[in-house]
């Protein structure tokens, strides 16, 4: 796959792609159409995620001045009455004991994302709503993210929520705003997302998992999160299919990765006997940035993260390597016991967004792509034609902890 290759399938699939719905299922087809072309099978196997219609979702100051503010409402949140409800304000500047004892029957606005920890506090200690804010308080636009609450957070303690601009955020506290009123009615249902699975039969029946997610948040074309390893996979697929390989490997394009990683935990749970055949896992989430350098984060033994910075140093590229649990779609499989890396082309945020409307095909050069590419498959060419996948399945007992937290099991100290 050269770049002019790569640069179309990123224009052809410029779109927004959130899971479940029909543009994700859209950017599916056309992935598994080009397996198709290139002479290998899959399948797509749906998913059932939650799904929301909001049909209101209002935010007014009452006091000290009447105003509406430009608001989302959570999909999967409490809806309120028709004329909603009107509460005091207060702002969750931290969610220690001394603040939390005084949020009771207020609403409480929260900087930035509210977490499962801070929603269960606020609903332990007698909250009524809540109100978050996001993006760039210098950005030049007042988007306003699509947020859900979703059920893993809210363990069905339902609250109402909105997300507004951060900008809106700063203006509410800055003006001492002591009164408002939330609104919010939504129609719950179900849709089908899809993982897209291919396989190209090794040697052995002990498998290598190759992973990458291909939605989208609400108002982000993704090319850079995540069509970049959606491409990527594409391509080792590609390389692979040219000989047979010594281990068997799957292919696993995730759908609603964004949502939570729910595509890759409906694999392991449709797939739990079939994953014990499966020795490693190697994911692709970001690659191709222009500026940026190569992380690959390892979520197994720590000797993988050496055997990859001594990897890349014979192979002549620049790589960061480190043991730890990385916020994409190899987790649910190290949770599942199975060791794990990520690839990512790191690029700091003032020189690549992600979810956002910025991250388009300017964000990521195609022959970085190119570039990229080259540099996993020649270790996953490696692994694939190893005697021995020289990584113990075993998941260190740091790590499990890791994991506890992240998958919200456990509360970080």
């Amino acid at each position: 796959m050269d770049a002019k290759q790569i640069e179309k399938i990123f224009l052809d699939n410029s779109y927004v792609r959130w899971g479940g719905s029909q543009e994700e299922l859209q950017c599916a087809a056309y992935l598994q159409q080009y397996l198709q072309k290139i002479g290998i099978s899959s399948q797509l196997e749906a998913f059932a995620t939650d799904h929301a219609v909001i049909k209101k979702a209002k935010l007014i100051v009452l006091d000290p001045k009447i105003k509406e503010i430009p608001c989302t409402g959570y999909f999967m949140c409490a809806n309120t009455a028709q004329d909603g409800i009107e509460k005091e304000l207060f702002y969750l500047r931290r969610n220690d004991r001394y603040t939390l004892e005084q949020v009771k029957d207020k609403i409480v606005i929260v900087d930035g994302y509210i977490g499962k920890w801070t929603y269960n506090d606020l609903v332990e200690h007698g909250a009524a709503g809540f109100i978050t804010c996001g993006y760039d308080a210098h950005d030049e636009n007042h988007d306003i993210e699509q947020r859900e609450l979703r059920s893993y957070v809210s363990d069905g303690k339902l609250l109402c929520g909105v997300n507004i601009n951060i900008k809106d955020g700063i203006d509410i506290i800055k003006n001492k705003t002591k009164k408002v009123r939330l609104e919010v009615q939504q129609e719950y249902g179900k849709s089908d997302s899809h993982n897209l699975i291919a396989t190209i039969k090794g040697k052995k029946t002990e498998e290598i998992i190759f992973t990458a997610h291909y939605d989208t948040v609400d108002n982000s074309f993704g090319i850079y999160d995540n069509l970049s390893g959606a491409v990527g996979l594409l391509a080792l697929a590609e390389r692979f299919k040219e000989s047979q390989p010594n281990y068997t490997l799957r292919f696993i394009w995730c759908g609603s990765e964004e949502r939570g990683l729910l595509g890759s935990k409906a694999y392991c749970l449709a797939h739990t006997k079939e994953l014990e055949k499966a020795v490693l896992v190697i994911n692709l989430d970001m690659i191709g940035s222009i500026m940026g350098y190569m992380l690959a984060c390892c979520t197994s033994e720590d000797k993988l993260a050496h055997y990859l910075e001594y990897f890349a140093l014979e192979y002549g590229s620049e790589l960061k390597a480190y043991q730890d649990v990385y916020s994409s779609d190899s987790t649910p499989f190290a949770d599942n016991g199975i060791p794990a890396v990520s690839f990512c082309r790191w690029a700091s945020h003032a020189s690549a967004k992600i979810h956002c409307r910025y991250d388009t095909i300017e964000e990521v050069s195609c022959q970085q792509m190119v570039d990229d590419i080259e540099f996993i498959y020649a270790f996953a060419k490696r692994m694939a034609n190893a005697k021995v996948i020289p990584v113990k399945k075993v998941i260190p007992d740091n790590i499990k902890t890791s994991l506890d937290e992240y998958l919200l099991r456990k509360r970080k100290d």
